[in-house]
């Protein structure tokens, strides 16, 4: 186990995060595994790091996404003076925040339910290496068998739902949330950049639910925050997160999902093999 000062340890978590967070390969399955090897000295030091992470994050998504967002509310904004709560007569902008809601819906309940099964029982290395190799290969499964017909405006409650159930399946550390929603949407016939499109944008009041759930604890817990550890694991995590977001929706449009199956797979296998070791 490696001993790392606070303010390097916030930029290389930053960067694992950031990284995992966007990519189908588990952020906090990837977290798990490194807390294994760079040591935390103090509880408080872990939850500094979990909520610069996410808040990180958080911010990444909503920037590159903002105008995207800023379309949504203003369409929705107009729906409502022009027809009220009638969202039939809403145009498409405007539903889809609906459904990004509809679909938010499940993680919240499961996530509420649940949540002390994932921190306590399930945040484990033995855990995450089955989960990465197992929904890997679903991932992969979901991706080839799924169609590419379907654009973000096709999205409606029944689609939105079953891509929300999917999402609460992912607080499993190791399962990818971005890699199970793109996935459960190439099933529903969409094509992967607009997948992944809608991916992020549900991500963006999970990953904003993250963060203030972590920053709530350290209040509750009368925990400090190292300030310069927060601002420094932020920064780095929005950064190469807008970096990870626009990578991956490019390489969409041609690739597939499988490489990072294979890394999902192989990574899973040494993670075992260290557990059992």
């Amino acid at each position: 186990m490696f001993e790392l000062t606070d303010l390097l340890r916030a930029l290389i978590m930053g960067i694992i995060q950031a990284v995992t967070e966007f990519l189908p390969i588990s952020s906090s399955g990837h977290l798990i595994v490194v807390k294994e090897f760079i040591h935390f000295d103090e509880p408080n030091n872990s939850l500094t790091f979990d909520v610069a992470l996410h808040c990180g994050t958080s911010i990444a998504v909503v920037l590159f996404f903002w105008r995207d967002w800023q379309n949504i509310f203003y369409s929705v904004f107009y729906d409502i003076a022009d027809h009220g709560v009638l969202i039939k007569k809403w145009n498409v902008q405007s539903q889809l925040l609906i459904w990004i809601m509809i679909a938010t819906i499940p993680v919240v309940i499961i996530g509420f339910i649940f949540h002390d099964l994932i921190e306590q029982t399930l945040r484990q290395p033995l855990v995450v290496g089955i989960a990465l190799i197992v929904f890997g290969i679903l991932i992969g499964l979901m991706d080839r068998l799924g169609e590419s017909s379907k654009k973000l405006e096709d999205i409606y409650l029944s689609n939105a739902l079953f891509i929300g159930v999917f999402q609460a399946v992912s607080l499993i550390p190791g399962v990818s949330r971005a890699g199970l929603t793109i996935g459960a949407a190439r099933m529903l016939g969409f094509d992967r950049v607009n997948a992944a499109r809608f991916s992020f944008l549900l991500s963006t009041p999970a990953v904003i639910g993250a963060s203030l759930l972590r920053f709530f604890e350290t209040q509750q817990n009368s925990y400090s925050i190292n300030l310069a550890v927060l601002l420094a694991g932020s920064f780095i995590s929005c950064l190469v997160g807008i970096i990870v977001i626009r990578f991956l929706l490019r390489y969409l449009q041609n690739g597939t999902l499988w490489p990072f199956v294979w890394y999902r797979i192989v990574l899973g296998l040494m993670v075992i093999a260290y557990t059992m070791s």
